[in-house]
């Protein structure tokens, strides 16, 4: 019996000997009133209350044994590991480039617009997608599914503004899901639009066209709104978009983006409560959210200025955001880091980010000779495609590779590190009032070990 006991406490371990540690992108915050503290874990995706004792048996880890009842709970939520959560990301972004789950395609139509918006990134040019460039489109995103072996198809109708265009998006519409329904794929669609042209008879044409999902901006109410988000005339706008949401039956789902900079973030709260009392009134689904605006090369050069969110003065804009769309870390951005996700211009300019599509000099190829099959051989400027790639997990930058951040922003806009430099987010050193912004939205999961 003496020998038995003595083998037991021979081979009992620790949880650290187990190979049980602490996350590296934990963050937390007591939470208010309360002894208990919130603790977000960037890598799971996952914000629960712990007690005072649950917080101490954390910062004994090393020393509890590797059978305590609480291992199994941290472990489920990802406050403790057994592998490298930094490798992890890595391995995500190398697999996201060439990751087949879709093929997505951002599609500009026209790069016109009838808006003229002073902190666009855009300069809008004429013209609209020839039939020529429509049959190139068509033939490369079936040179994608091909490559790819993919069946499933998403695109993004995008601009200039897309509803100039209605009989192009009709038109192309049809034939791309033709294409994923001689595959027996799924067939996804949204658009990005000012929401000024929206009748019931386009409404029902994109409902035609299997558009899911729509994003209006309201930049605040009234004319705080038509300051910003005018007609390239000059007219006001917020009578005509608000009147569309409310009058007409939409066959999709509408996010309303709220561009917040100095001149209207103190509408925040009452736009949002408008949206949700618009969506009550119309039945339709609509969902506010708000993002800060930053600096734009094209606006800066129109001379035209709005008071811009940047850094520190953007974090409570940028919390509300993130915190909104909390999610599973990632090891990729965007589908800059994928090579099954491009956008494509009205003269069929390929380019790797939608900020990017109205600047012909950063294509890295056309839609009539880029193949996939041969990504940098069929392309006319490989560094243009290469360069959107390379920014992907594992980042080329040891400040964001050291960074408890790197799960949630996995080093920032692509564009924007290429072109302006690293852009991090705006509560960087606020790390508690993210937390408890999370902990506001999920809630208290006192009994639940799903947090």
């Amino acid at each position: 019996m003496e020998s038995k006991r003595s083998a037991q406490k021979t081979t009992a371990r620790t949880a650290s000997e187990a190979g049980w540690h602490v996350s590296r992108y934990n963050i937390s915050a007591r939470v208010p009133g309360t002894k208990m503290v919130a603790i977000a874990n960037l890598y799971r995706g996952t914000c629960a209350e712990y007690t005072p004792i649950e917080t101490y048996l954390l910062s004994v880890l090393d020393d509890i044994d590797e059978h305590h009842p609480i291992i199994e709970r941290f472990a489920k939520r990802g406050v403790i590991c057994n592998f490298d959560e930094r490798a992890a990301l890595e391995v995500m972004g190398r697999g996201a480039c060439a990751s087949p789950h879709a093929v997505g395609l951002t599609i500009c139509p026209t790069m016109g617009c009838n808006f003229d918006c002073p902190y666009c990134f855009e300069d809008h040019r004429a013209g609209m997608m020839s039939q020529a460039v429509q049959d190139d489109v068509v033939a490369l995103a079936k040179r994608m599914l091909e490559t790819s072996g993919c069946a499933n198809l998403h695109i993004t109708w995008f601009g200039g503004e897309p509803l100039l265009a209605c009989d192009i998006i009709e038109s192309l519409s049809a034939r791309l899901i033709a294409l994923t329904d001689e595959r027996d794929g799924n067939y996804h669609a949204s658009i990005v639009t000012n929401g000024y042209l929206l009748t019931q008879d386009v409404a029902e044409m994109l409902g035609r066209c299997k558009v899911e999902s729509a994003q209006i901006t309201i930049d605040g109410m009234g004319s705080t709104h038509d300051a910003t988000r005018r007609l390239a005339n000059g007219g006001p706008t917020f009578d005509c978009i608000t009147s569309n949401l409310r009058n007409l039956r939409l066959p999709f789902k509408v996010d309303i983006r709220h561009n917040v900079h100095e001149g209207n973030r103190s509408e925040m709260d009452a736009l949002e409560a408008f949206i949700g009392e618009l969506a009550r009134e119309s039945g339709n689904k609509l969902h506010y959210y708000c993002a800060p605006v930053t600096t734009s090369t094209t606006a800066e050069e129109r001379g035209v200025q709005v008071g811009l969110l940047c850094g520190g003065d953007g974090s409570e804009v940028g919390i509300r955001l993130e915190a909104s769309r909390f999610s599973v870390g990632r090891g990729h951005y965007c589908g800059s880091h994928s090579i099954w996700a491009v956008g494509i211009d009205e003269k069929g300019n390929l380019q790797k980010c939608w900020e990017a599509v109205d600047k012909p000099s950063i294509s890295f190829g056309t839609a009539r000779d880029w193949d996939p099959a041969d990504p940098l051989a069929t392309a006319s400027k490989p560094d243009n495609l290469t360069m959107y790639l390379n920014t992907a997990c594992p980042i080329p930058d040891e400040e964001c590779r050291e960074c408890v951040w790197l799960p949630t922003c996995v080093g920032g806009c692509p564009h924007k590190r290429l072109f302006y430099g690293r852009d991090c987010i705006a509560f960087k050193n606020d790390p508690e009032q993210y937390v408890l912004a999370l902990h506001a939205r999920i809630g208290e999961e006192k009994h639940d070990d799903e947090a």
